[in-house]
């Protein structure tokens, strides 16, 4: 008693949790698809048949029908049971919150439409060859299309419950899957057409062919041929429906799919993903633009970190045209910016406070050289140099570096405080490109602009308004930005051996370290 007791309370509790799983959805829709599949065969053998083979209920003796019945209640308790027996170890595993890594599980997660669906097709060839034999102690002709008319049913069911089957299981399938379908073999969309199109065109066709050339043959007369045409066609009409309704949803939602998440990507969000559904060509295709994003996402994040390290004109060139060793003559302007009495800083401060005080130096360099067109190609301890015209050509390339240089004076003037420093701006000829090895390079401009104004800025540092250019830049700029600057005497600067044509900004000289007057004050010229 305490044994029985014990079984029912186990009964009632699997019961109860199943309902909360999907389970009784599933059962729904196979029982639902073995419906579909007994009203089809019932019709068949009634109205699919000419008026001399068709059976009506009144043909099959009370012991078939006693036997059909209590076959039905049996099956309907087998299948049930066979499905909470196969789904079992499915749903415990996916109703787990950790769902730790059970590979039995996983495999009968990927394999169970393919089962239920061959369960229900054994149900029914067995229903189907018992209730033949026991027609066929009656009437051979009855047991043959009894025999018949259930493969018909098998086919029918067997499609239909396997499409639904899938659909239902399917964020079971996802999480079996871990986004790789390689793990699940399922159907492709042209093996899934081509099977409706034999249940639900070629066999009717090839029966109503049949039907037809009966006549000539003079097996059948037109009378008795015209209903199992027009039942043929009405079921092929009323099944194609029905199976085209379910081939287009198993389809069209993996593909709804992929158009909301392409269009995320096309507005910029590479975070986006689809769930993989299945192991055919779709899943395959799902996996194949998540690898894409993935690979994109991968690779606009070393861009991002390239462009970074090199500036992000020099990573997109470096992305679309390659990173060979070499370079190519270019005009370019350059602007070198350094700190003056680093080392005494390095000394006096915590090195923390001269870590933030040089970012805040090159965040300053960064944003004026980006709003002039430029790009700073290298950090070189407490210095800067910068570049016009490379690796992007740049038209008014001199007059671009000397406005980034009277502008950056005023910033770094309000962003440093006590901290001096000296700008040099040059433009001419250089080479621009690649240089180092294979293994390791870097994209920098060599020649005598960036000579020269490295050797300006070592000047300018004693200058009052703590920036210098050249003269050559001034005549290569346009005339708008040369009307800001004053040509002055020539000097020879260290390691030229020619001499050099100083110009200076009009702007307000720079103010005394340390009193306080260091401000905007010295505001650029209109």
């Amino acid at each position: 008693m305490a044994d029985s007791r014990s079984r029912w309370d186990q009964a009632v509790h699997t019961a109860r949790w199943l309902a909360r799983t999907p389970w009784p959805i599933l059962a729904l829709d196979l029982l639902r698809a073995n419906m579909i599949g007994a009203i089809f065969t019932f019709a068949f053998l009634r109205f699919g048949m000419a008026s001399d083979y068709s059976l009506t209920l009144t043909d099959a003796s009370v012991s078939n029908q006693v036997a059909f019945v209590i076959y039905l209640f049996i099956a309907m308790i087998v299948g049930g049971l066979l499905s909470i027996k196969l789904s079992l170890p499915v749903l415990i595993w996916h109703r787990r919150r950790t769902r730790p890594d059970d590979e039995f599980a996983r495999r009968r997660a990927l394999a169970l439409p393919w089962m239920l669906t061959v369960a229900n097709g054994v149900l029914w060839l067995v229903g189907g060859t018992l209730l033949a034999i026991l027609s066929g102690f009656h009437s051979g002709r009855t047991a043959i299309l009894v025999a018949i008319g259930s493969l018909i049913g098998a086919l029918v069911t067997g499609a239909l419950s396997f499409l639904q089957t899938e659909k239902v299981l399917r964020p079971i399938t996802v999480a079996a899957m871990a986004n790789n379908p390689d793990d699940a073999q399922a159907p492709s969309v042209s093996t899934r057409i081509t099977t409706f199109w034999v249940i639900a065109v070629a066999v009717p066709q090839i029966v109503i062919i049949g039907l037809v050339l009966f006549v000539p043959l003079g097996i059948a007369s037109p009378q008795t041929v015209l209903r199992p045409i027009l039942w043929m066609a009405g079921a092929a009409l009323a099944f194609g429906a029905l199976a085209v309704y379910r081939l287009v949803s198993s389809i069209n939602d993996p593909i709804k799919q992929l158009r909301n998440a392409l269009s995320q990507v096309r507005n910029g969000n590479l975070n986006a993903s689809v769930r993989i559904y299945d192991g055919s060509d779709l899943g395959l295709l799902q996996a194949g633009f998540n690898e894409m994003v993935s690979d994109l996402r991968e690779r606009n994040r070393l861009r991002n970190l390239f462009g970074r390290y090199v500036g992000e004109d020099v990573a997109r060139r470096a992305i679309e045209t390659g990173t060979e060793l070499g370079g190519e003559d270019r005009y370019v302007g350059v602007l070198f910016v350094d700190i003056v009495g680093s080392t005494r800083l390095a000394v006096q401060t915590a090195p923390r406070e001269v870590v933030e005080q040089l970012n805040e130096f090159f965040r300053v360099v960064v944003d004026v050289v980006g709003r002039h067109g430029g790009f700073v190609n290298k950090f070189q301890g407490d210095a800067a140099l910068a570049i016009f015209g490379a690796p992007l050509e740049l038209d008014n390339f001199a007059g671009c570096a000397l406005a980034a240089a009277r502008e950056l004076r005023i910033e770094l003037e309000n962003a440093l405080g006590d901290t001096d420093f000296g700008i040099g701006v040059s433009a001419g000829r250089a080479v621009a490109g690649h240089i180092g090895s294979e293994q390791r390079l870097e994209y920098t401009v060599i020649g005598d602009p960036v000579n020269e104004a490295a050797r300006l800025t070592e000047l300018a540092k004693d200058e009052p308004t703590r920036v210098l250019g050249s003269a050559r830049a001034v005549f290569l700029a346009d005339e708008d930005e040369a009307s800001h600057w004053e040509i002055g005497e020539g000097v020879e600067l260290r390691g030229r051996g020619i001499e050099t044509l100083l110009s200076r900004p009009k702007i307000g000289p720079i103010g005394p370290i340390g009193d306080g007057s260091r401000n905007s004050s010295s505001a650029l010229p209109s």
